[in-house]
């Protein structure tokens, strides 16, 4: 495997260890350990759109790099909700309707794989103009990223260690909010994707 030729897909799996490295920092008891923590979170983030700029930059864009794209997305995301499910700083529901969703959408996009369509891009298996929007749109899919990010790193921001109650709870309260819409954008977006599902089972 030449690095060079896969650049974009070593960004998208890279990023997963990111988050994984940011999340194992939640677990140490310092200010300094959850400061790291949402350094990384952004840099995640933000490695989640270098690594599209980089496969349309470098000509690297395939199906392959799509399934990585989509399974680091669902890594990084599921990997954070249970962590603040376990932490006691979410309801569990988050992490179920986020893994629910992710088996649901993903079990119908491997089958839509199969007959040559991809979640995004040309060869997308939405076929409407709305469906079209909610999933493959820029405006949606940056409008996702940005409340999850914001609900990431508000959430680690509002349990560091030692943080004055009075500015805590304020944060507290607003990283539910942007959890809240994240998870409510993570279920939106799998509608379409389920409501045009039929026609990949047609004879």
């Amino acid at each position: 495997m030449k690095l060079k030729d896969n650049a974009a897909n070593i960004v998208s799996i890279t990023r997963i260890f990111v988050a994984f490295a940011a999340i194992a920092l939640l677990f140490v008891n310092c200010a300094c350990a959850y400061i790291w923590a949402v350094i990384l979170t952004i840099i995640a983030f933000i490695m989640d759109g270098v690594d599209g700029y980089v496969a349309r930059k470098f000509n690297q864009a395939s199906e392959w790099g799509s399934v990585l794209d989509i399974m680091g997305d669902r890594i990084v995301e599921a990997s954070y909700w249970i962590a603040f499910a376990v932490m006691g700083w979410l309801n569990i529901l988050f992490p179920l309707v986020c893994i629910s969703r992710a088996f649901t959408t993903d079990s119908i996009r491997s089958v839509a794989l199969s007959k040559g369509m991809t979640a995004f891009g040309e060869k997308s298996m939405q076929s409407t103009a709305w469906g079209k929007f909610i999933c493959a749109s820029k405006f949606m899919r940056i409008s996702y990223a940005v409340a999850k990010v914001a609900a990431f790193v508000l959430i680690i921001v509002a349990y560091i260690p030692g943080l004055e109650t009075s500015i805590a709870d304020p944060i507290r309260f607003i990283a539910v909010v942007s959890a809240w819409i994240a998870i409510i954008f993570c279920v939106v977006r799998a509608i379409p994707v389920v409501a045009e599902s039929g026609k990949l089972f047609n004879n």
